[in-house]
């Protein structure tokens, strides 16, 4: 593999990987709403460099596969909720699609 390959493969695997972390966290704050704070916390624990941009967008993809819903409070802040399809992938009832890096059940 050449260069450019190794790093879009780094990069899609971060992608895949923050958006399952951020389906966890979601999960564990349940039946509230995750902060965007909240999420940023727990994404620097496996990536210090996450930034609220890169987040977001990986937000707005869980929310176009209907796995999340996002709402602006009247603050400004962002608030994320965990929806039925996304309680069902990190719940393993149903399978999951490519795109999120949800580990093999049981491991």
């Amino acid at each position: 593999m050449n260069p450019d390959d190794l790093m879009r493969v780094a990069q899609r695997a971060r992608r895949e990987t923050l958006r399952w972390v951020l389906l966890m966290t979601m999960n564990t704050a349940r039946p509230s709403e995750a902060t965007l704070a909240m999420l940023r916390g727990v994404a620097a624990a496996v990536y210090a460099d996450a930034t609220d941009n890169e987040i977001r967008r990986e937000l707005d993809y869980l929310q176009g596969r209907e796995l999340v819903s996002l709402r602006t409070d009247p603050l400004g802040q962002v608030r994320a909720k965990l929806e039925r399809y996304g309680i069902d992938i990190v719940e393993y009832t149903i399978d999951c699609e490519p795109g999120i890096a949800r580990p093999a059940a049981g491991g």
